[in-house]
Protein backbone atom coordinates (compact mmCIF):
# COMPACT_ATOMS: atom_id res chain seq x y z
CA UNK A 1 0.00 0.00 0.00
CA UNK A 2 1.47 3.34 -1.04
CA UNK A 3 1.66 6.27 1.34
CA UNK A 4 0.06 9.65 0.98
CA UNK A 5 3.37 11.16 -0.15
CA UNK A 6 4.64 8.18 -2.15
CA UNK A 7 7.54 9.04 -4.48
CA UNK A 8 7.54 12.70 -3.48
CA UNK A 9 10.49 14.68 -2.25
CA UNK A 10 10.16 16.92 0.78
CA UNK A 11 12.59 19.48 2.15
CA UNK A 12 12.01 20.15 5.84
CA UNK A 13 13.88 22.88 7.72
CA UNK A 14 14.30 22.83 11.47
CA UNK A 15 14.34 19.05 11.14
CA UNK A 16 16.61 18.46 14.13
CA UNK A 17 13.86 18.70 16.74
CA UNK A 18 10.22 19.40 17.49
CA UNK A 19 7.81 19.80 14.57
CA UNK A 20 10.58 19.33 12.02
CA UNK A 21 11.72 16.00 13.41
CA UNK A 22 8.20 14.62 13.82
CA UNK A 23 7.29 15.74 10.30
CA UNK A 24 10.41 14.14 8.84
CA UNK A 25 9.45 10.84 10.46
CA UNK A 26 5.82 11.04 9.35
CA UNK A 27 6.50 12.19 5.78
CA UNK A 28 9.04 9.40 5.32
CA UNK A 29 6.59 6.87 6.72
CA UNK A 30 4.09 8.08 4.12
CA UNK A 31 6.53 7.43 1.28
CA UNK A 32 8.38 10.72 0.88
CA UNK A 33 12.11 11.03 0.47
CA UNK A 34 13.19 13.73 2.91
CA UNK A 35 15.99 16.26 2.89
CA UNK A 36 16.22 17.04 6.60
CA UNK A 37 17.76 20.47 7.15
CA UNK A 38 19.01 21.98 10.38
CA UNK A 39 21.82 24.13 11.76
CA UNK A 40 22.66 21.48 14.38
CA UNK A 41 24.59 18.60 12.78
CA UNK A 42 24.14 16.14 15.65
CA UNK A 43 20.41 16.79 15.93
CA UNK A 44 19.61 16.49 12.22
CA UNK A 45 21.74 13.37 11.86
CA UNK A 46 19.80 11.84 14.75
CA UNK A 47 16.55 12.65 12.92
CA UNK A 48 17.82 10.93 9.78
CA UNK A 49 18.91 7.90 11.80
CA UNK A 50 15.40 7.65 13.26
CA UNK A 51 13.85 7.91 9.78
CA UNK A 52 16.11 5.19 8.40
CA UNK A 53 15.57 2.96 11.42
CA UNK A 54 11.85 3.12 10.70
CA UNK A 55 12.46 2.11 7.09
CA UNK A 56 12.24 5.57 5.54
CA UNK A 57 14.58 7.49 3.27
CA UNK A 58 16.22 10.74 4.36
CA UNK A 59 19.39 12.77 3.95
CA UNK A 60 20.81 15.26 6.46
CA UNK A 61 21.83 18.71 5.28
CA UNK A 62 23.31 21.58 7.31
CA UNK A 63 22.06 25.09 6.59
CA UNK A 64 21.38 28.44 8.18
CA UNK A 65 18.06 29.38 6.58
CA UNK A 66 18.77 33.09 7.07
CA UNK A 67 21.84 32.86 4.79
CA UNK A 68 21.07 33.33 1.11
CA UNK A 69 23.71 30.98 -0.29
CA UNK A 70 22.87 28.24 2.21
CA UNK A 71 19.15 28.42 1.46
CA UNK A 72 19.84 28.14 -2.25
CA UNK A 73 22.24 25.25 -1.61
CA UNK A 74 19.71 23.23 0.40
CA UNK A 75 17.21 23.30 -2.47
CA UNK A 76 19.95 22.27 -4.88
CA UNK A 77 20.88 19.46 -2.49
CA UNK A 78 17.31 18.12 -2.52
CA UNK A 79 17.19 18.08 -6.32
CA UNK A 80 20.67 16.58 -6.53
CA UNK A 81 19.90 13.82 -4.03
CA UNK A 82 16.40 12.94 -5.20
CA UNK A 83 15.92 14.52 -8.63
CA UNK A 84 13.06 16.88 -7.79
CA UNK A 85 11.28 18.83 -5.05
CA UNK A 86 7.56 18.45 -4.35
CA UNK A 87 7.08 19.72 -0.80
CA UNK A 88 8.84 22.66 0.85
CA UNK A 89 8.25 22.90 4.60
CA UNK A 90 9.75 26.17 5.82
CA UNK A 91 9.58 25.26 9.49
CA UNK A 92 12.84 26.47 11.05
CA UNK A 93 12.41 29.22 13.63
CA UNK A 94 13.69 30.66 16.85
CA UNK A 95 12.11 32.10 19.99
CA UNK A 96 14.70 34.20 21.81
CA UNK A 97 14.66 34.14 25.61
CA UNK A 98 15.23 37.92 25.69
CA UNK A 99 12.30 38.65 23.38
CA UNK A 100 9.91 40.88 25.31
CA UNK A 101 7.91 44.04 24.66
CA UNK A 102 9.01 46.82 22.30
CA UNK A 103 10.66 48.85 25.05
CA UNK A 104 12.65 45.98 26.54
CA UNK A 105 13.65 44.00 23.45
CA UNK A 106 17.12 44.74 22.10
CA UNK A 107 17.51 45.49 18.42
CA UNK A 108 19.88 42.52 18.08
CA UNK A 109 17.11 40.17 19.30
CA UNK A 110 14.65 41.74 16.85
CA UNK A 111 17.06 41.45 13.91
CA UNK A 112 18.02 37.85 14.65
CA UNK A 113 14.40 36.76 15.06
CA UNK A 114 13.29 38.45 11.85
CA UNK A 115 16.30 37.06 9.97
CA UNK A 116 15.53 33.45 10.87
CA UNK A 117 11.73 33.44 11.12
CA UNK A 118 10.75 35.81 8.30
CA UNK A 119 13.75 36.11 5.99
CA UNK A 120 14.37 32.38 6.32
CA UNK A 121 10.88 31.62 5.02
CA UNK A 122 11.30 34.18 2.23
CA UNK A 123 14.56 32.56 1.11
CA UNK A 124 13.03 29.10 1.29
CA UNK A 125 10.25 30.27 -1.01
CA UNK A 126 12.63 32.23 -3.24
CA UNK A 127 14.66 29.14 -4.06
CA UNK A 128 12.02 26.49 -3.46
CA UNK A 129 9.42 27.86 -5.87
CA UNK A 130 11.60 27.43 -9.01
CA UNK A 131 12.27 23.84 -7.94
CA UNK A 132 8.56 23.18 -7.49
CA UNK A 133 7.96 24.63 -10.96
CA UNK A 134 10.51 22.21 -12.38
CA UNK A 135 8.59 19.38 -10.72
CA UNK A 136 5.29 20.56 -12.20
CA UNK A 137 3.95 22.03 -8.97
CA UNK A 138 3.80 21.16 -5.30
CA UNK A 139 3.05 22.32 -1.79
CA UNK A 140 4.76 24.94 0.36
CA UNK A 141 4.02 24.94 4.07
CA UNK A 142 5.27 27.84 6.18
CA UNK A 143 5.22 27.56 9.95
CA UNK A 144 3.56 30.65 11.40
CA UNK A 145 1.87 30.64 14.82
CA UNK A 146 -1.34 31.44 16.62
CA UNK A 147 0.40 34.65 17.72
CA UNK A 148 0.17 35.80 14.09
CA UNK A 149 -3.56 36.04 14.79
CA UNK A 150 -3.64 37.03 18.47
CA UNK A 151 -1.43 39.02 20.80
CA UNK A 152 0.63 36.83 23.12
CA UNK A 153 -0.15 37.05 26.82
CA UNK A 154 3.58 36.74 27.54
CA UNK A 155 5.26 39.49 25.47
CA UNK A 156 7.46 38.32 22.58
CA UNK A 157 7.19 41.17 20.11
CA UNK A 158 9.88 40.06 17.66
CA UNK A 159 8.54 36.52 17.43
CA UNK A 160 4.95 37.72 17.05
CA UNK A 161 5.91 40.22 14.33
CA UNK A 162 7.98 37.63 12.48
CA UNK A 163 5.12 35.14 12.42
CA UNK A 164 2.74 37.86 11.24
CA UNK A 165 5.14 38.43 8.36
CA UNK A 166 5.11 34.71 7.54
CA UNK A 167 1.32 34.71 7.41
CA UNK A 168 1.13 37.77 5.14
CA UNK A 169 3.87 36.40 2.88
CA UNK A 170 2.06 33.07 2.63
CA UNK A 171 -1.19 34.70 1.50
CA UNK A 172 0.51 36.76 -1.21
CA UNK A 173 2.60 33.90 -2.58
CA UNK A 174 -0.48 31.66 -2.64
CA UNK A 175 -2.29 34.15 -4.87
CA UNK A 176 0.71 34.76 -7.12
CA UNK A 177 1.44 31.08 -7.75
CA UNK A 178 -2.05 29.55 -7.59
CA UNK A 179 -2.24 28.86 -11.35
CA UNK A 180 1.17 27.20 -11.40
CA UNK A 181 -0.09 24.23 -9.38
CA UNK A 182 1.87 25.54 -6.40
CA UNK A 183 -0.06 25.75 -3.15
CA UNK A 184 1.19 27.87 -0.26
CA UNK A 185 -0.28 27.54 3.23
CA UNK A 186 0.67 28.65 6.72
CA UNK A 187 0.55 26.19 9.59
CA UNK A 188 -0.39 28.08 12.75
CA UNK A 189 0.33 25.95 15.82
CA UNK A 190 -0.94 26.83 19.24
CA UNK A 191 1.37 26.56 22.26
CA UNK A 192 3.29 23.29 22.02
CA UNK A 193 5.16 21.16 24.49
CA UNK A 194 8.40 21.55 22.57
CA UNK A 195 11.86 22.46 23.77
CA UNK A 196 11.59 25.80 21.94
CA UNK A 197 8.54 26.99 23.87
CA UNK A 198 9.37 25.35 27.18
CA UNK A 199 12.69 27.20 27.25
CA UNK A 200 10.81 30.46 26.70
CA UNK A 201 8.09 29.66 29.24
CA UNK A 202 10.72 28.87 31.84
CA UNK A 203 8.60 29.31 34.97
CA UNK A 204 5.37 27.71 36.14
CA UNK A 205 3.76 31.15 36.13
CA UNK A 206 4.55 31.67 32.45
CA UNK A 207 3.29 28.21 31.55
CA UNK A 208 0.04 28.75 33.43
CA UNK A 209 -0.44 32.12 31.73
CA UNK A 210 -0.52 30.26 28.43
CA UNK A 211 -2.49 27.22 29.56
CA UNK A 212 -5.32 29.26 31.04
CA UNK A 213 -6.23 30.50 27.54
CA UNK A 214 -6.34 27.05 25.90
CA UNK A 215 -9.80 25.46 26.05
CA UNK A 216 -8.29 21.96 25.83
CA UNK A 217 -6.21 22.77 28.90
CA UNK A 218 -2.94 21.33 27.58
CA UNK A 219 -0.03 22.14 25.32
CA UNK A 220 -0.08 20.62 21.85
CA UNK A 221 2.40 18.00 20.68
CA UNK A 222 4.82 18.30 17.78
CA UNK A 223 3.43 15.05 16.35
CA UNK A 224 0.00 16.66 16.10
CA UNK A 225 1.47 19.46 13.99
CA UNK A 226 3.20 16.91 11.77
CA UNK A 227 -0.17 15.34 10.98
CA UNK A 228 -1.54 18.73 9.98
CA UNK A 229 1.52 19.36 7.78
CA UNK A 230 0.99 15.95 6.15
CA UNK A 231 -2.53 16.93 5.12
CA UNK A 232 -1.29 20.21 3.66
CA UNK A 233 1.48 18.38 1.79
CA UNK A 234 -0.80 15.69 0.37
CA UNK A 235 -3.36 15.68 -2.44
CA UNK A 236 -6.10 15.63 0.20
CA UNK A 237 -5.67 19.42 0.42
CA UNK A 238 -5.55 19.94 -3.36
CA UNK A 239 -8.05 22.85 -3.28
CA UNK A 240 -6.45 24.54 -0.25
CA UNK A 241 -4.10 27.48 -0.67
CA UNK A 242 -3.47 30.79 1.09
CA UNK A 243 -4.87 29.54 4.38
CA UNK A 244 -3.98 30.06 7.98
CA UNK A 245 -4.29 26.43 9.03
CA UNK A 246 -4.83 26.78 12.76
CA UNK A 247 -4.06 23.81 15.03
CA UNK A 248 -4.25 25.34 18.48
CA UNK A 249 -6.47 23.50 20.94
CA UNK A 250 -9.10 26.20 20.51
CA UNK A 251 -7.04 29.14 21.74
CA UNK A 252 -7.93 31.49 18.87
CA UNK A 253 -11.63 30.71 19.31
CA UNK A 254 -11.74 31.42 23.04
CA UNK A 255 -12.39 34.62 24.92
CA UNK A 256 -12.14 32.82 28.24
CA UNK A 257 -11.66 29.16 29.10
CA UNK A 258 -14.63 27.06 30.25
CA UNK A 259 -13.24 26.74 33.76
Amino acid sequence: MSGRLQDRVALITGAGSGIGRETSLLFAAEGARVLAVDLNREAVEETVEKVRAAGGEATAHLADVSATEQSEAMVTAAETAYGRLDVMFNNAGIMHSDDDDAVSTDLEVWDLTMDVNAKGVFLGCKYGIPALRRAGGGSIINTASFVALLGAATPQVAYTASKGAVLAMTRELAVVHARENIRVNALCPGPLRTELLMKFLDTDEKKERRLVHIPMGRFGEAAEMAKAALWLASDESSYVTGTEFVVDGGITAAYVTPE
